[in-house]
């Protein structure tokens, strides 16, 4: 038996999944496996990857129990509760995003700024101008950034010209 989590990851997909990529590789290695999980809705959301995994362990002949549901997909009534209940799951993702788009659109209309604020330097911020006066497009800025190590608004270490115009933009809304 090994236990193998993805702690602080979303059941929505399968990517960055590691230790349910783990886990899958371990059952498809053991004949009569079976993966348990401790919530059906924190193995998948999405109905596709839902029926993609069932339809896997039955080609490959292991077993897949859900411990919050008491749900055991080696039965026929499992399978359909299992599949019962990961609809529901993919449905309560769909609810939750519609109505996380609705209060943003609330506040935006209330003209609440959206996004984490900009904290670019002003030394950055009048650099990028000068750079831009001089006539350099924003990608030739954007490497010329990257190679002197100047870190973005959000200390990471990699410039586009999608982030060199954003903070053009917000320097331009400031003045």
């Amino acid at each position: 038996m090994a236990i193998h989590e993805d702690a602080g990851i979303s059941g929505k997909g399968m990517a960055n999944r590691e230790g349910l990529r783990i886990a899958l590789e371990m059952v498809r290695q053991h004949k009569d496996a079976v993966l348990v999980v401790a919530k059906l809705d924190r193995l998948s959301r999405s109905m596709l990857d839902f029926a993609n995994i069932m339809k896997v362990s039955q080609k490959q002949g292991w077993g897949l129990v859900a411990l919050d549901l008491g749900v055991d997909t080696s039965t026929p009534s499992g399978e359909m509760m299992a599949n019962v209940t990961a609809t529901f799951a993919q449905f309560e993702r769909r609810l939750i995003g519609q109505r996380t788009k609705d209060a943003l659109a609330i506040k935006k209309a209330e003209g609440v700024k959206l996004g984490r604020p900009q904290v670019t330097s002003q030394e950055t911020v009048l650099r990028l101008q000068e750079m831009r006066a001089e006539g350099l497009s924003l990608r030739a800025i954007a490497t010329a950034l990257n190679e002197a190590g100047v870190p973005t608004s959000q200390g990471g270490a990699k410039w586009h010209a999608s982030t060199v115009t954003a903070v053009l933009k917000a320097a331009e809304a400031r003045e």
